[in-house]
């Protein structure tokens, strides 16, 4: 048999892991056509290049996504998976309260239950829940092409990574910024950067701990303490700025 012409998009995509949307939309009637919508989706998204003219954005008027996810574990190599989505949306210092997005996810996998006693999460809850596909896409969906914030970011842009090729083979190119490197940045005398410690320090008060949407508003409301903090230094106007002064931190 002749050997697919290693150049053409079709045969690429399906080496790489992929599955042409036609393709998948032909599989298993209207849920496999809505699967195949919502991976076209993302992919788009993440096609969509990082346009350098949002580093000249004044903080003040960033657009911003502050997101947590909450998982079964810490290591998403050994099976971990997400158990829910929670975000809000902020404008400069402006939180917008009213435009949230929280989702449960039907994991795949066991839900330990030191997990389950940490975040009130069970595999009952889960097992009613929207597919890790229906969660990714519209958690994304109210994302856009906002820039991203989360608190110790590493962790949840792991998973959000790990996610999104599972279901679209596809990397985050979204920018992210964590608020714990603004934390090492602004108060470098600290020798504890963990959320509970910050929302203390800043007496932001604590509520919901480790329900995604719960932390995404906590972190929303410290992000825009740092960005007050910022605005008087008159050192950094812009995210570019921000960026710079990061990379020095």
């Amino acid at each position: 048999m002749k050997e697919p012409n290693k150049g053409g998009g079709f045969w690429n995509n399906l080496r790489q892991g992929g599955m042409p949307s036609a393709i998948a939309s032909m599989r298993g009637g209207e849920s496999a056509q809505q699967t195949a919508q919502q991976m076209a989706f993302i992919r788009s998204l993440m096609r969509e290049k990082r346009r350098p003219e949002v580093l000249h954005t004044p903080l003040s008027e960033l657009e911003t996504v502050i997101f947590d996810l909450e998982t079964t574990g810490f290591s998403h190599q050994h099976g971990d998976e997400i158990m829910s989505f929670g975000a809000i949306r902020v404008v400069g210092e402006e939180i917008k309260e009213d435009e949230c997005f929280y989702t449960l996810v039907n994991c795949q996998t066991a839900i330990p239950d030191n997990i389950t006693k940490l975040t009130g999460i069970s595999k009952e809850m889960t097992s009613a829940a929207p597919s890790l596909m229906d969660g990714l896409h519209n958690f994304m969906s109210f994302v856009g092409q906002r820039v991203l914030v989360a608190h110790g970011s590493a962790h949840d842009k792991s998973f959000l990574n790990a996610a999104l090729w599972k279901t679209s083979k596809v990397q985050l190119t979204h920018r992210v910024l964590d608020t714990m490197m603004l934390a090492r940045w602004l108060e470098p005398h600290r020798s504890n950067y963990t959320l509970d410690e910050l929302l203390a320090v800043h007496e932001i008060p604590i509520q919901g701990r480790h329900h995604a949407l719960e932390d995404a508003k906590m972190t929303a409301r410290l992000w825009v303490s740092y960005l007050n903090e910022i605005s008087q230094k008159r050192q950094v106007d812009t995210l570019g700025d921000l960026y710079a002064y990061l990379s020095r931190a």
